[in-house]
């Protein structure tokens, strides 16, 4: 069996650069859709305060809640099925953060 460090580093590199595209993209994503969820609230609000809906906001905040608890149980999923390899896991950090 030969050692192959080319490859080995390659592989990390690899691992690396998804890692951080990943991350970068999800933290874009994750700003849309809180940006656009904080329109639908605002409108929703709106149009209680001028009188046309009425809204139950304890439901209204309890399926938020659930929502919540959806996501964290898929990005548990997610990161379960993706590779658990350290450089992934570093550029996936750092494309987050640069996000």
């Amino acid at each position: 069996m030969e050692f192959n460090l080319n490859a080995m580093f390659g592989d990390m590199g690899v691992g690396a650069v998804v890692g951080f595209i990943t991350g970068f993209a999800l933290k874009k994503l994750m700003k849309l859709a809180m940006a656009l969820i904080g329109a639908y609230l605002l409108s929703l609000f709106w149009l209680q305060q001028k009188g046309v809906i009425t809204i139950n906001t304890d439901k209204l905040f309890n399926l938020a809640a659930g929502w919540s608890s959806e996501i964290l149980t898929l990005g548990q999923k997610i990161m379960g099925i993706l590779p658990g390899t350290t450089a992934f896991l570093a550029g996936f950090y750092i494309g987050f953060r640069k996000g």
